[in-house]
């Protein structure tokens, strides 16, 4: 003699689960990246930022960018070997105009200040 939970083993083997999980496609969630793409927009970010142990003004900065960001690099004149020599050139320009910009305030003779946060060095 069957049992009944044997019977119903048998059952679902045959004619398959009468209430089956339905299993729903959430959309994934879409990253910046994915909407400054499919917008048609440039977009780069700093993924992260690595320090030396002993000294923390020596490390690197990983970044991540979409194809249109290079190409309005190379438009603006960034030249390189692979996408990854051009951004490169722009983040060492970027850093650049950050130590001359410093060196200019320290260099400054008059400081006006313009409103609350900002200064223009003379």
């Amino acid at each position: 003699m069957i049992n009944k939970i044997n019977l119903e083993k048998i059952k679902k083997a045959i004619l398959g689960n009468p209430n089956p999980v339905k299993k729903t496609n959430k959309p994934k969630k879409k990253s910046p990246k994915q909407i400054a793409t499919e917008a048609g927009e440039p977009w780069v970010s700093v993924l992260s930022m690595e320090l030396e142990k002993d000294t923390l003004d020596k490390g690197a900065f990983e970044l991540d960018w979409n194809d249109i960001f290079v190409a309005k690099l190379v438009r603006a004149g960034y030249q390189g070997k692979t996408d990854n020599d051009i951004v490169d050139q722009w983040f060492q320009a970027v850093c650049r105009n950050i130590v001359l910009e410093s060196f200019e305030k320290e260099q400054a003779q008059n400081v006006e200040v313009l409103d609350e946060g900002r200064k223009a060095y003379r």
